[in-house]
């Protein structure tokens, strides 16, 4: 079969052709459906090294972001059907921790000694025609579309679990919510926050394009340039947003979030730009929380493929054949992507 394989770090993944995989006891072969190709694969090749970090050392094929269609059940494994539909939960934890056993693998206590961060980081994940998993890393995803549904376990389940942490801060009514950075992620996070709160969404980018869609959303945009913490607490009535989700984490995303926060607010920092900020007593909102997150749990990845089906949640894709996919990867290198980059091994 043919699979976008992670091969040495500081050089381009390559399409190569691969031995099929046999799925072990407690997991399932998939059909790949779709794949998403996320700018966490782009750190992996470009960024990272044998040091940084240790679990995902090549070679093995990319992917933390599948969907398909269950192809043989392994050893074990029962109450799954052939040729149902699933998403598929990309964090492989140790399974024994505090953390794991609340099924919150992202956070798995024991992610250094692990041999795989997670399906696609470290283990082959879906960037091929056929994948094996764990079967409980498997979500329903019925009669909806899993092509469409593959970056829902990044692009979808990081924001939801984003907007959760900050339930406390916008419960109640005319309350805020500021998402700093409209791609992939930022755009669903706007959907996500007004389908789950009454919150008044408020979004802002330095592309126009980004916004009209954010717009078109529901959200109150707010162009990026001098004066944009102004802007966005003259829309609070000058009190600041009552949640901020920055999806960027650049130093002037983050230094924008810390301005833009009002009293009792929660700021979370989803992007990985590696930006820092000054945080201290008197330059803050009062009762105001500064949290990271990353990615979610699998009970997180439920619920977004619940909002899934219902139609609370449409992403944008745009779908590339296997061939295409090492242009998938430079179109997203060069930022020339309006939407999540699908590839589609079966089309």
């Amino acid at each position: 079969m043919r699979a976008v394989v992670f091969e040495q770090f500081h050089q381009f993944p390559a399409l190569k052709d691969v031995e099929r995989p046999t799925p072990g006891s407690g997991e399932v072969l998939l059909k790949v459906a779709g794949a998403g190709a996320c700018h966490s694969d782009v750190s992996v090749y470009r960024e990272f090294d044998a040091e940084h970090p240790g679990n995902i050392q090549p070679s093995f094929v990319l992917g933390h972001e599948t969907a398909g269609w269950i192809e043989e059940l392994g050893p074990g494994v029962t109450g799954l059907e052939k040729g149902s539909a699933h998403l598929v939960y990309g964090p492989t934890g140790c399974g024994h921790c505090r953390q794991c056993v609340q099924s919150r693998e992202n956070y798995c206590e024991n992610t250094a000694t692990n041999p795989a961060l997670a399906i696609g980081l470290g283990r082959d994940g879906g960037m091929a025609e056929y994948v094996c998993v764990p079967a409980r890393n498997l979500v329903p995803l019925g009669e909806a579309d899993p092509v469409a549904a593959a970056p829902l376990a990044d692009a979808a389940l990081t924001p939801y679990h984003a907007v959760r942490l900050a339930e406390r801060s916008l419960a109640g009514g005319g309350r805020y919510a500021l998402v700093i950075g409209l791609g992939g992620l930022g755009q669903i996070a706007v959907q996500i926050l007004t389908a789950l709160t009454g919150a008044t969404v408020v979004a802002t980018d330095t592309k126009p394009e980004a916004m009209e869609r954010a717009a078109a959303r529901g959200a109150v945009t707010v162009p990026g340039g001098e004066g944009q913490a102004e802007r966005i607490r003259e829309l609070t009535g000058g009190r600041g947003a009552d949640a901020v989700f920055d999806f960027v984490g650049a130093a002037p995303t983050v230094e924008l979030a810390k301005s833009s926060a009002g009293v009792g607010s929660t700021v979370v920092i989803v992007g990985i730009a590696g930006g820092t900020v000054e945080w201290n007593f008197y330059g803050t909102a009062y009762e105001s929380a500064l949290m990271s997150t990353y990615w979610g749990s699998i009970a997180d990845l439920h619920d977004v493929a619940a909002m899934y089906r219902a139609g609370q949640i449409v992403p944008d894709v745009e779908t590339f054949t296997m061939d295409e996919a090492p242009e998938a990867y430079r179109r997203l290198e060069a930022g020339e992507l309006s939407g999540r980059a699908v590839v589609v091994p079966h089309s």
